[in-house]
């Protein structure tokens, strides 16, 4: 019986390694694949610019959709991917809307727990800005492209990945706290920085919660999208309180 049930969870361990190492690599790559194309053609002032960083961002994030989703087909035809497992069947609804800010709330308040624990830890600096480009936000034109690029297309590609595809992916393999661990876990690693990582990792835990009980990542998409609204509104207007 023993040695059956480990036949039976070293595959589904393999798999899970796999489609996290696949979504860490390429989400990492594409930035790469798409970076230094630009600095070759326009260099690194214009890249460096508002502008610059838009279209970065903007092929970058559809390059790691088409690396992460529709790629793996190619190599083979079961690892093709349908609309319900990318949490994308039938449209928003007014749940969807309604549970966005509720989602919101809870995971700020979930994020200012974890954050006090780690804050305990002498290496976690708890106040540490995040590079998103606020520097070249200077006139109107700088502030729609941050909006754009920030509160739209993060948020839309980021969940098609991590609660769309990974999660999608990872639940049909194994229980709902382990997916929701792992794709958190991972979403928190990509952010790169401590205290982000926290921050998002908690986030995750409510948007695949949001993704389980709806359905679909619509709802996450929303208080995605609010999160980052706030945060850039607060960036913007309010930096003192971030210091």
């Amino acid at each position: 019986m023993e040695k059956g049930g480990k036949k039976k969870i070293l595959p589904i361990v393999g798999i899970c390694a796999l489609l996290l190492a696949w979504a860490f690599a390429a989400f990492y790559l594409s930035q790469y694949i798409v970076a230094y194309p630009l600095l070759w053609a326009f260099g690194k002032e214009w890249l460096g610019s508002s502008i610059g960083l838009f279209v970065y961002t903007l092929i970058s994030y559809v390059l790691a959709v088409v690396l992460i989703v529709p790629a793996p087909r190619l190599i083979n035809e079961k690892f093709k991917t349908n609309r319900d497992e990318l949490g994308l069947s039938g449209l928003p609804t007014w749940t969807d809307i309604g549970l966005a800010p509720i989602g919101y709330i809870a995971a700020t308040l979930l994020a200012l727990g974890l954050i006090s624990i780690f804050s305990y830890f002498p290496w976690f600096n708890a106040v540490e800005n995040q590079d998103v480009g606020i520097s070249l936000i200077n006139t109107g034109w700088d502030r729609a492209l941050a909006f754009v690029r920030l509160v739209v297309i993060a948020p839309i590609v980021e969940e098609l990945v991590f609660r769309g595809w990974l999660y999608g992916k990872l639940r049909a393999k194994v229980a709902m706290p382990i997916a929701i661990f792992l794709v958190s876990l991972l979403f928190g690693i990509v952010h790169g920085q401590w205290n982000v990582g926290v921050n998002v990792f908690a986030m995750s835990i409510i948007l695949c919660g949001l993704r389980e009980v709806t359905g679909t990542i619509y709802a996450g998409i929303l208080m995605h999208m609010i999160k980052n609204a706030i945060a850039l509104a607060i960036l913007i207007f309010f930096p003192s309180m971030l210091s």
